[in-house]
């Protein structure tokens, strides 16, 4: 009897294991080799250029903009967090923030964009979803901050800030973060001459009504 329910439990643990494992397998999409050239990004993973596509065309955020604040915020890992904090100068303490996914979205404002856009299933692993994030974050930039839609610099500044935050010019003092900005501005650059050489290469998705049909 003892074996049975030791044979049981060693079952059902393993079970487990396994949940846990596949679930978490499922999120771990390997981020493309050269995240430095947006053609190479987007050979790799084809769909994604549909996905930034669409968040282009329904926030009319410029893809390279997208591209270059996802990248600076997660390098295009699926599963990024932000790095722990040290207890004791050894021991592994809380993360910093909720942040995570594609986007680095914080769970409240996840929550609010799901809330807003109706996507109540959007996954911040999923690239999709994360790419449509970034475009509607951008675009409450514009509405609430008065940040043009291809201004990378000051669109970075109140993603990483908050509205609220960008309003109050929290980040004057911030060097290391206006540097960053900097680089996420002329990372957009980058990859907007990078596309403009390769966009014939990809295949738009077909708007989502057919007239009159």
């Amino acid at each position: 009897m003892l074996r049975k329910s030791l044979l049981v439990t060693s079952v059902f643990s393993l079970i487990c294991i396994l949940t846990v494992l596949i679930g978490g397998c499922a999120h771990r999409q390997t981020a493309p080799k050269n995240i430095d050239n947006i053609c190479q990004i987007f050979r790799k993973e084809r769909d994604w250029y549909k996905s930034a596509y669409r968040s282009s065309e329904k926030w009319s955020v410029p893809i390279p903009v997208l591209m270059a604040i996802m990248h600076q915020e997660s390098k295009f890992k699926a599963g990024a967090k932000p790095a722990r904090t040290t207890c004791l100068c050894f021991f592994p303490g809380p993360r910093p923030s909720s942040a995570y996914g594609y986007a680095q979205a914080l769970d409240e404002t996840w929550e609010r964009y799901k809330a807003n856009t109706g996507n109540w299933g959007a996954d911040r692993a999923n690239f999709a979803d994360a790419i449509d994030f970034v475009g509607w974050y951008s675009n409450l930039s514009y509405a609430i901050c008065k940040i043009a839609r291809d201004d990378t610099y000051n669109l970075y500044l109140a993603y990483h800030e908050g509205h609220n935050g960008f309003n109050r010019r929290t980040y004057r003092k911030k060097t290391w973060l206006k540097k960053v900005a900097w680089k996420v501005q002329s990372r957009a650059k980058r990859y907007s001459y990078q596309l403009a050489s390769c966009e014939d290469e990809f295949e738009r998705p077909p708007p989502c009504c057919l007239w009159p049909f």
